[in-house]
């Protein structure tokens, strides 16, 4: 009986240590022996509202005409949400606006634009001016400049003497016109040749005054060389011409990879 005794008090001694073992083993929470590491950094985690989803843009001022273009690959990292988004917007019938970014950014900001464009005839009983259709937009972006659209813009159209305009962004409404410009994921790879080629920079030869279709067809070969460059740049190109009489749109299309 003595002997029994004794042994059942051992097993008990053995079980108290081995659960005030495990209590030390798993103190704090964290199983050193499972995790591999006892100074394992937390991770934290984030959330963004914003998300780039490609589109390209750029526009062309001629003497008496403006062409701008914008391709409708709309993408999300490296996954092709639509072949068919476009991100051009006809504002009035001598302008045109198109827009890189996020897309839930790009049409918030053009049906802000339709609002204030619609609020003006009905207001004056005419179309706003092209310069003050760029002015317009600028003053919205600014107006949003501490939480801004993620959309990058260039306008393009017609001004009151009938001359070819072209007016580019930043997303907090700083904007230039120009005679030509881009915007997009694939500006990088198109600025370099308008520069040399519409620009004259860094050329010795006389500057070229491009007729309306010199310059659609440029548009073209700029877009076909940034499609195959670029993931973001695809599937297809809308053009537009716009001069004092109209506005007119063609459908050109890419590689679709």
């Amino acid at each position: 009986m003595a002997l029994d005794a004794m042994h059942v008090g051992a097993e008990q001694q053995k079980r108290g240590a081995g659960a005030h073992a495990n209590e030390d083993r798993y103190d704090g929470g964290v199983d050193t022996a499972i995790s591999g590491c006892a100074n394992e950094v937390p991770r934290e985690c984030r959330a963004s509202p914003y998300d780039f989803n490609g589109g390209t843009c750029l526009a062309i001022a001629g003497k008496d005409f403006c062409v701008i273009a914008a391709d409708t690959r709309l993408s999300s990292g490296y996954s092709i949400l639509t072949r068919n988004g476009s991100i051009a917007h006809q504002l009035t019938s001598k302008c045109v606006m198109a827009s890189g970014g996020c897309r839930t950014d790009v049409v918030s900001l053009q049906k802000l634009l339709d609002i204030r464009l619609r609020e003006y005839i009905d207001n004056h009983g005419k179309e706003m001016s092209t310069p003050s259709v760029a002015q317009l937009l600028s003053t919205n972006l600014y107006y949003r400049r501490f939480f801004p659209f993620y959309a990058f813009n260039v306008v393009g159209g017609v001004d009151k003497e009938g001359k070819g305009a072209v007016y580019t962004y930043d997303a907090i409404g700083s904007f230039e016109r120009v005679k030509y410009a881009s915007q997009g994921a694939g500006q990088k790879l198109i600025i370099p040749i308008l520069d040399n080629v519409v620009g004259n920079k860094n050329r010795a030869d006389a500057p070229h005054e491009y007729t309306r279709d010199e310059a659609v067809e440029l548009v073209k070969d700029v877009f076909i060389t940034a499609g195959e460059r670029d993931i973001f740049t695809g599937d297809r190109v809308e053009i537009f011409t716009i001069d004092s009489d109209s506005v007119q749109k063609q459908v050109f299309n890419l590689k679709a990879d």
